[in-house]
């Protein structure tokens, strides 16, 4: 594994944080990956509404300005969940990262959600791993010249954990992409709240989708698990199967972070942010109390190294 860097939460008057984050990125060698007029993808999470223990947007803010200081053209960039909350499309999702402080005006840089507007900008990237042949990745971070990946370091109930990795492998995925981590099968219809309207088959250009009963019905053999009915059904009527176990998601997860960064291995850099640590990851609508301490920020170009330095660090603080 490469090297990974580090850098603790105590400033003095002569070297704040936001002196000590550009020192950090020097040292990574975020001027070696990105060059000159690089459309510069800054994959971040901007939280769901409600949440408040996503990364600060002045943090964000600093680095933006590092990028455009060696030359490249930083965008702010997610995409559109799979689940019914405020970031289901990329007019939501937007609305939400400005209220949680990330507009323009604050953080010098524009917001574009990479899947689209409802989660089906796609590009398939061959990778031919072990579970996947090709993955679904968002069609503006396969367009983007080089990505900087800010994560904050959370508890996760799936992975156990959500680093760099779970950032880019299920934040950079489309809608099929993530269902496909997520499920091993279909959508279902919740018949309690299925009200006939159609509006799922008029967007299902599988032809998947039936009315049987006046309930929509959806037939697993035709369905290609996109997720396009999950986020046009206005009942929140068609729902996921959560039945994947957790070693199997964590390969899925991994093999589609490998598809993210192929082709970028010489473009990519990674930043993990240990402090607000709460048990759970910042797609909830709420922020819990922290877990452990602050521990401090590390930079990386590889997302292994940088996560498992990232636990190492939080294994070593809880033994304290």
């Amino acid at each position: 594994m490469k090297n990974v860097f580090f850098t603790d939460f105590h400033s003095t008057p002569r070297k704040n944080l936001f002196k000590k984050i550009e020192m950090l990125l020097n040292k990574a060698g975020i001027e070696e990956k990105i060059k000159k007029n690089d459309i510069t993808a800054v994959k971040i999470h901007f939280g769901e509404m409600g949440n408040h223990s996503f990364i600060r947007p002045v943090f964000v803010k600093k680095i933006i300005e590092y990028v455009k200081k060696i030359g490249g053209k930083p965008f702010l960039t997610d995409t559109t969940t799979l689940y019914t909350g405020s970031r289901t499309d990329a007019v939501s999702h937007i609305e939400t990262a400005i209220k949680n402080g990330f507009a323009y005006s604050v953080v010098n840089a524009p917001i574009i959600i990479a899947d689209g507007l409802r989660g089906n900008a796609s590009s398939s990237v061959i990778i031919n791993k072990e579970i996947f042949k090709e993955v679904s990745i968002a069609h503006e971070i396969v367009n983007a010249d080089a990505i900087v990946a800010l994560t904050h370091f959370t508890g996760h109930e799936l992975s156990g954990f959500g680093g760099a990795i779970k950032n880019i492998g299920m934040g950079c995925a489309t809608r099929k992409g993530k269902l496909e981590q997520h499920s091993n099968v279909s959508p279902f219809v919740k018949k309690s709240k299925c009200v006939g309207c159609k509006k799922c088959i008029e967007w299902c250009r599988y032809g998947a989708i039936s009315i049987v009963d006046k309930k929509a019905q959806i037939n697993s053999e035709l369905c290609v698990g996109c997720g396009e009915c999950i986020l046009t059904c206005p009942e929140n009527a068609i729902m996921i199967n959560w039945n994947e176990t957790s070693p199997v998601f964590q390969k899925k997860m991994a093999e589609y972070a490998f598809g993210v960064i192929k082709g970028k291995e010489n473009s990519s850099l990674f930043v993990n942010f240990l402090n607000n640590i709460t048990s759970h990851c910042d797609c909830y609508p709420m922020s819990d109390k922290t877990i452990i301490e602050d521990i401090g920020i590390l930079a990386s170009s590889d997302p292994v190294a940088i996560d498992q330095a990232s636990i190492d660090l939080i294994n070593k603080a809880t033994k304290k």
